[in-house]
């Protein structure tokens, strides 16, 4: 399989039986997110990073040490929320990672999108082509496990 063959833009969805707004408060605030980590690559984060505004940039350590600064360029409160992992002090490379809800029935439609057609660091491309929606619904249902208790 060729690169042009890979898509660029891998997504998961599911119900998860829990309100937008307490779900959306476990992905807006880093300290959780190693939690309900499908990837097993997050490893923690300092408290009190909450997630506020479009041009936040939050710090998380990955699980084999290496610090991620993760710039917010889309924020709608309860609904929408996506970044730009960086490495410290250095410009995105260009993967995205998106998490939307949306109210449905009794619970919320949780979609968890990894979007790497802007990334251009080389030695990122292996690791981008292997994420594929396994692990964004592994994420997903972290995450349900989570809210859902």
């Amino acid at each position: 399989m060729t690169d042009v063959d890979v898509p660029r833009v891998v997504q998961a969805s599911r119900l998860v039986a829990a309100p937008a707004e307490v779900i959306f408060e476990h992905i807006a605030d880093p300290a959780r997110q190693p939690a309900w980590d499908g990837n097993d690559n997050l490893a923690e984060a300092a408290p009190g990073q909450r997630i506020r505004a479009v041009g936040d940039v939050f710090t998380m350590t990955l699980t084999n040490g290496a610090v991620r600064e993760n710039h917010v360029v889309e924020l709608e409160e309860g609904s929408r929320i996506a970044w730009l992992p960086a490495v410290p002090g250095e410009e995105p490379p260009g993967h995205l990672w998106r998490w939307e809800l949306r109210p449905e029935g009794t619970g919320t439609r949780v979609t968890h999108t990894y979007d790497w057609s802007g990334l251009h660091d080389e030695s990122r491309m292996a690791r981008a082509r292997a994420t594929a929606p396994a692990q964004l619904i592994a994420s997903i249902d972290r995450l349900a496990g989570v809210v859902e208790a």
